[in-house]
């Protein structure tokens, strides 16, 4: 029977096919090209590349050697490595030459595709840059492509290998092809700068750039800007910090003890029937323990109750009335509200009464009229000149070590409520490490500012580090968009394909995969509370071992992976954890992620860049198992865990684990599906299973992103003034 719709769908083709048939006509080039390269000498691969480059100077684009160019990178790599480009690959390639972003799923061959691209545009002579998210990576890649490069005459190198400012280093910035770390080009550019004389600049003129895994670095890391600092003349924070310590556990304890009362007024409250707003109410106990303490355990897990979240969000929306103007009469009880959604965290009168008044300091929270008092001494005829410049030098001291005791305080106070060990941060070797929130990984001589690094420092009783002074900046968003020609590939760009264009002008291609992929990705498995959530995950992970199949289990914190692996231990299964703490293992905890039985547990660092392989005997068992255990807030994220398993055409399975307790669905709609979840009956233990929720929840993680995307761009706005 005809189907119009069908019929007008074949008409109008999406503008992704539209640009795949047109590449797919200069693959056919290149493949009629195969025959004609194979009849080729060894020794005339380097010929052929001094008579490109001749053709380039007499004026020959490009574009117009690429079928050559890439046939001749084709069969050297057949030679040398014995891998033949797939047609998919030359498509990957053609795109990064253009300018865009290849989204290639993982397994597909990245690191040989970015081989084309690179070949072709080195023969202008101005160099090309491959960037990778760590040096093991720019390592291992470069050593991998080096042969293919040099059979063609061309020169490679890796900056990783070199010292900062030395020659070697220049020396590699010189090759026709370098590879090296985001981080590291970013911060020899800055280094650059700051040279007092030519011969001390390791760059040359950015020409044309490839980012593997341009999703975690144009996005992931675009809000942290590189910075080089030094050590200021003074600094007396680290007292400070110490000193006003003790003043906010205090705070803190005490707020722990009102949240906790709170908790069973609520609990006594709504049993009796009294759940609304008003003072006194059910409604309104339960609401200010939540903005009290928002991650206190027996608060999360009295939400996940039917209909408890539902009262809360009532008594919210009670207060947000009249754009939140009885939002102080709902907070007066609580010393300090945490905003769970903005991430921050701001005193109350009752809390600035405690820390000042109450600490027998009155004027803590007093900040003097400074102009006022500048004037008045301006004005005191009695002071000769010597003692107006000594009065005035008083008066600013002072107000600067009040203005630095606050700034403190609020510091310490983030540090103690907003931030968690094993979550936001490690502690390793007595130093307090950020951990990226995004990938999982440690970022190595990145500290937070403002004092909040200090801070943190002071809370974890290590050594507090003297405050810096920024000597030279850069976002990773503006170095990047200073290269004549930028391009990236990566597993997952799809869903962040507008930021791209917003922002860098670039333009995703999704290019499909060499054998159809036949991995099962199933739908998110809702639990009521964590506890039911983590005693199923345990079961099937041994289900699945016992069944001979892998598991990567892929964990959005630390702590939580270390949660995991104890829960394994009590069950005596053998695993292997990839966490912040573990990074150095990466790629060999990666390479055996595939055996039988194995279990892998991992933050989302998940060996980005390192295929897991698996043998007949597995496929057999069913491939590589993934099992998230709980949805992050990025939808990219989850797509780059999926995508570990079902390479090249492999089997396999993914599943998601997720409980109302978890952070996206405490924030972002757990109401509707606990609501859900209560009409059905549901029994502890049991899950709730549809494609309508997997949705809901992917609406919410779009929310999120949507959040991300305009504070990078506001980031870059002010950047750009």
């Amino acid at each position: 029977m005809f189907n119009p719709l069908n019929f007008i769908s074949k008409l109008i083709k999406s503008s992704n096919q539209k640009e795949l048939d047109r590449i797919g006509k200069i693959v056919k080039k290149i493949n009629l090209l195969e025959d004609e390269f194979k009849k080729l000498d060894d020794l005339e691969f380097p010929k052929k590349t001094e008579e490109y480059k001749e053709q380039i100077k007499l004026g020959k684009s490009l574009n117009e050697l690429l079928p050559n160019a890439f046939a001749l990178v084709r069969e050297a790599s057949k030679r040398i490595r014995n891998e033949r480009h797939f047609d998919v690959q030359i498509i990957g390639g053609i795109v990064l030459h253009e300018g865009k972003i290849a989204e290639m799923r993982t397994g597909e061959g990245k690191t040989l595709t970015i081989s084309l691209a690179a070949y072709l545009n080195a023969l202008v002579g101005k160099g090309v840059h491959i960037v990778t998210v760590n040096d093991y990576l720019a390592k291992r890649d470069s050593a991998w492509m080096a042969p293919i490069f040099e059979f063609h005459g061309l020169s490679i190198d890796c900056i990783d290998y070199h010292s900062p400012n030395s020659k070697e280093r220049r020396k590699a910035y010189n090759a026709d092809i370098t590879y090296g770390t985001n981080n590291e080009f970013g911060f020899d550019y800055l280094r650059d700068n700051m040279s007092h004389k030519p011969s001390e600049i390791v760059q040359r003129k950015f020409h044309f750039t490839m980012i593997d895994e341009v999703d975690s670095v144009l996005i992931d890391d675009a809000r942290t800007p590189l910075i080089i600092s030094g050590p200021t003349q003074q600094d007396n924070r680290e007292e400070l910090f110490v000193k006003l310590k003790s003043a906010v556990q205090k705070l803190e304890a005490v707020q722990k003890k009102l949240v906790g009362d709170l908790l069973r007024d609520a609990k006594k409250l709504i049993k009796e029937g009294s759940t609304g707003p008003e003072e006194g109410e059910g409604g309104l106990a339960l609401f200010r323990a939540y903005r009290g303490l928002p991650k206190h355990r027996p608060l999360i897990k009295f939400l996940s109750e039917p209909g408890m979240m539902t009262v809360m969000q009532k008594t919210e929306n009670h207060y947000m009335q009249e754009q939140s103007k009885h939002m102080p009469k709902a907070d007066a009880d609580l010393y300090f509200v945490i905003e769970e959604k903005n991430r921050s965290v701001e005193l109350t009168d009752k809390g600035r009464y405690l820390l000042g008044k109450g600490a027998g300091d009155e004027s803590l929270f007093v900040m003097d009229d400074i102009g006022g008092i500048l004037d008045e001494i301006d004005k005191n005829e009695q002071l000769n000149q010597e003692e107006v410049v000594r009065k005035k030098d008083e008066a600013l001291l002072s107000f600067k070590d009040k203005n630095e005791r606050l700034h403190a305080l609020r510091q310490l106070l983030k540090a103690y409520t907003l931030f968690h060990r094993e979550d936001e941060y490690v502690v390793i070797n007595n130093q307090v490490k950020i951990v990226d929130e995004q990938t999982g990984r440690m970022m190595e001589g990145r500290r937070f500012s403002d004092g909040l690094h200090q801070a943190l420092e002071a809370k974890e009783n290590v050594k507090i580090e003297k405050t810096t002074q920024t000597y030279a900046t850069i976002t990773l968003q503006n170095f990047f968009r200073m290269y004549h020609k930028l391009a990236g590939m990566t597993g997952t760009a799809e869903t962040e394909a507008q930021e791209l264009w917003d922002i860098y002008k670039l333009d995703v291609v999704v290019i499909p995969t060499n054998r159809p992929i036949v991995r099962d990705d199933r739908n998110d498995l809702i639990y009521k509370t964590e506890r039911e959530k983590i005693n199923a995950i345990i079961d099937d992970v041994v289900e699945l071992t016992e069944g001979g199949q892998p598991v990567l289990v892929g964990t959005t914190s630390v702590q939580q992976s270390e949660m995991l692996s104890r829960l394994l231990n009590l069950r005596k299964l053998q695993h292997n954890v990839l966490n912040a703490k573990q990074h150095a293992r990466e790629a060999d905890v990666v390479a055996e992620a595939g055996k039988k039985g194995q279990v892998t547990i991992a933050t989302n660092m998940a060996g980005r860049g390192t295929d897991i392989k698996i043998s007949e005997e597995v496929r057999s068992a069913g491939g590589l198992a993934i099992v998230g255990t709980e949805r992050h807030d990025s939808r990219r994220v989850d797509r780059q865990l999926r995508g570990r398993a079902g390479r090249q055409g492999d089997v396999g399975a993914s599943q998601f684990y997720v409980s109302l307790e978890d952070k996206l669905m405490r924030l972002f709609g757990s109401e509707r599906i606990s609501k859900l979840m209560d009409s059905m009956g549901h029994k502890e233990g049991e899950a709730l299973q549809h494609k309508m929720i997997t949705n809901a929840i992917e609406r919410a993680q779009k929310k999120v992103e949507e959040n991300n995307f305009g504070v990078r761009k506001r980031l870059l706005e002010y950047d750009d003034v």
